[in-house]
């Protein structure tokens, strides 16, 4: 038995293994509530650590390299498979209901004299033939 010692012990395992191995095994010996525990204690600890703007800002890097990797064909695709995943969890009263806060927050952005413009200008290229706009 010595001799099996003496010979791993001259073996150096590579980090990733000995990562690997690590993980498994921490993996083996914790419950999923632990790792939930810890991992909303970090998001706490890291949220006080940093400013709204640093969160921004790596959101806004991450979105800048993640577009420039991807095609449009790509976001068409798995905004296609969300949009079916969606329709698939939710009924109509959730559509309308977002569909209200949607407007709500739209007119309050715009407020009525934008929609009036947009209103005459839409009724002006209509071809409708009406001419009172």
């Amino acid at each position: 038995m010595a001799k099996n010692n003496n010979q791993n012990q001259n073996q150096t395992m590579s980090r990733e293994e000995a990562g690997r191995k690590g993980g498994e095994k921490t993996s083996r010996k914790y419950d999923q509530e632990h790792f939930e525990n810890i991992g909303q204690k970090g998001g706490e600890t890291t949220s006080q650590e940093y400013s709204q703007k640093h969160f921004e800002d790596i959101g806004q890097k991450g979105g800048e390299t993640t577009s420039e990797e991807y095609n449009q064909k790509h976001f068409e695709e798995i905004g296609k498979k969300g949009g079916e995943t969606t329709a698939q969890e939710h009924d109509q009263e959730f559509y309308e209901e977002i569909g209200q806060k949607g407007g709500e927050t739209t007119s309050d952005k715009y407020g009525e004299k934008h929609f009036e413009k947009i209103g005459k200008k839409g009724g002006r290229n209509s071809g409708n033939g009406s001419s009172n706009n």
